[in-house]
């Protein structure tokens, strides 16, 4: 039996409202397979591919190159089996009849981020999915919970899943008291408490890790699994250099060879990008809170702990993924340690976002086991 597939646009982080066509991946009358990506999309966020949820030949490519489309609107139509040029039309005509831009757009975003009081501080967190032991999305330095924007929806296809901004980030509070890894932990489980999740899977990401392992050695009955993306916590050495040029940037200028160093890709570092780190770092208490983070965790290029103990005492199972070009934090850190340990092969710091559908992948095939 054949299926006509409608090829939309994706919505990536909670602003999105529409995407620009960069560049078709595959032609008309080529296969795809599930997973693939079919076209290049750029937001005012970011650059990625649209990758197909459905098998089968790409018949008709409907958005031309640079075109701006809302966010749900027809890219293409995808035929798993046979379909008639006739039946096409009538399905796209159909589509674009019913269509409506913005129109649903909130409720594909799911529910809005939330803000809470926890011990006096205000912790924004996004919730979407139910059931399942949860997992909790925890950034890394100098990012905030749209860092998980194209991992947050598969993720919570079949789990409630989490993802919040640490205190000094995103639109938490900015300011810290102690600046260490404890500190962060103690938010991690307040959150868990107010949120009434007694165990949860936790998903970290570069210092997210460190958080996630820390909160897994302060409360190890709290913390189901850990999935770790170029994780700190499990080795001396950190790019220095890049941390340092992060907090001291003020410009684009100064900004953008600091950010293209966690892309295995630098065109993905857009003007919308900069300018969005650069408001960031301006609000007040930010620059502080970062300093306070460097000095007290990354003292003179390198990491202040060890972590390493709380994967070889082997009471949480361990996922690690890392990118092997990782700029920041060497891939290196993941030998010897008894944890299932995925190397992506060409990829950088920023890998759940530039190789999300293998991470996702990973990360929802390793909770499901635990």
């Amino acid at each position: 039996m054949s299926q006509i597939h409608t090829l939309t646009m994706p919505k990536w982080g909670l602003s999105m409202t529409e995407g620009r066509v960069d560049v078709w991946l595959k032609e008309e009358g080529q296969a795809i397979a599930k997973g693939d990506e079919v076209l290049d999309v750029e937001t005012d966020k970011i650059s990625s591919s649209v990758e197909a949820p459905f098998s089968g030949v790409l018949r008709r490519q409907i958005a031309r190159q640079d075109e701006t489309l809302a966010v749900g609107a027809l890219l293409g139509i995808v035929v798993d089996g046979e379909a008639s040029e006739a039946e096409i039309d009538a399905v796209v005509e159909q589509f674009q009849a019913a269509f409506v831009p913005g129109d649903g757009v909130e409720e594909d975003s799911g529910p809005k981020p939330q803000k809470v009081e926890l011990d006096g501080r205000l912790i924004r967190y996004f919730e979407r999915g139910e059931g399942g032991v949860p997992l909790v999305l925890v950034h890394g330095f100098g990012g905030d919970l749209n860092n998980w924007m194209f991992n947050h929806e598969a993720l919570a296809a079949e789990r409630r899943v989490i993802a919040l901004d640490l205190p000094g980030h995103g639109e938490s509070t900015k300011q810290l008291q102690h600046g260490n890894l404890d500190e962060l932990s103690g938010v991690l489980l307040a959150l868990l408490d107010h949120l009434e999740v007694p165990v949860a899977h936790l998903a970290g990401h570069s210092m997210g890790g460190a958080v996630s392992l820390n909160t897994a050695r302060l409360a190890p009955h709290r913390v189901r699994s850990l999935s770790l993306i170029g994780s700190a916590g499990l080795g001396a050495e950190i790019n220095g250099d890049y941390l340092q040029g992060f907090v001291e940037a003020a410009s684009r200028n100064a900004l953008k060879p600091q950010l293209v160093q966690l892309f295995s890709d630098p065109e993905l570092v857009n003007r919308q990008m900069l300018e969005d780190m650069l408001k960031y770092k301006r609000l007040e208490g930010v620059d502080a809170t970062l300093r306070q983070l460097v000095s007290g965790l990354f003292k003179e290029g390198r990491q202040q702990f060890d972590l390493r103990g709380v994967v070889q005492e082997g009471r949480q199972p361990v996922l690690l993924i890392w990118g092997s070009d990782d700029a920041i934090i060497p891939a290196a850190h993941s030998a010897g340690l008894p944890a299932q340990v995925e190397i992506l092969p060409g990829q950088a710091h920023m890998v759940q976002m530039e190789a999300a559908e293998q991470v996702n992948r990973l990360i929802l095939d390793f909770v499901q086991q635990h």
